[in-house]
């Protein structure tokens, strides 16, 4: 195999990588009833004139299994983080009692339920898409390889190893989307 088939193949696994660490960050959004910190992670407050992530301007902590509480660093920001909350619309109602922000995380209906399985699943399918994209790019890659003067037989075997960084990278997705969704499931 030659150096540029390999590279071909890393580039081609980096990115498949990539995709279903997005998609793992993705279902940390996903809640599934407990309370956890990551439900709040990239919702942003307007700080000093610019949106900034209120994890990096606050305390996020889960006292108990129902409840998330946000103290922030700064006071004056309370009004701003409880808006930025209720604006994400993650279905959550903060609380503000001048000190921090005391979120309630409501029980799951099973309405709710479905629409999280939904969810995860249109992730699922986000990243699916984005590691056949990569599939395509690597093939296009590869087929570029004639021009240099490889063999078809060498450019067949990059492509077959392609496919199965592939489906190995889907087989991940769809692993990781039925285990979110038995968890969302689960009462």
């Amino acid at each position: 195999m030659t150096e540029e088939s390999k590279m071909i193949l890393e580039d081609a696994k980096e990115g498949m990588e990539k995709a279903i660490d997005h998609l793992i960050h993705s279902f940390k959004k996903i809640r599934a009833g407990k309370a956890n910190p990551q439900m709040l992670l990239g919702v942003k407050a307007e700080f000093y004139g610019s949106l900034t992530p209120i994890e990096q301007m606050s305390n996020i902590s889960t006292p108990d299994p129902r409840q998330i509480t946000v103290q922030p660093w700064d006071k004056s920001t309370l009004s701003a983080i409880e808006k930025a909350i209720m604006n994400a619309n993650l279905g959550f109602n903060p609380q503000n009692d001048g000190e921090l922000i005391r979120i309630t995380v409501p029980p799951l209906t099973e309405e709710r339920r479905f629409d999280l399985v939904k969810s995860a699943k249109s992730e699922s399918e986000h990243s699916k898409i984005t590691i056949r994209n990569i599939r395509r790019s690597a093939n296009d890659m590869a087929k570029g390889m004639k021009d240099e003067g490889v063999s078809e037989d060498e450019i067949k075997d990059v492509e077959a190893e392609i496919q199965n960084l592939t489906n190995t990278y889907i087989a991940k997705a769809d692993a990781l989307c039925s285990e979110k969704e038995e968890e969302i499931t689960t009462i």
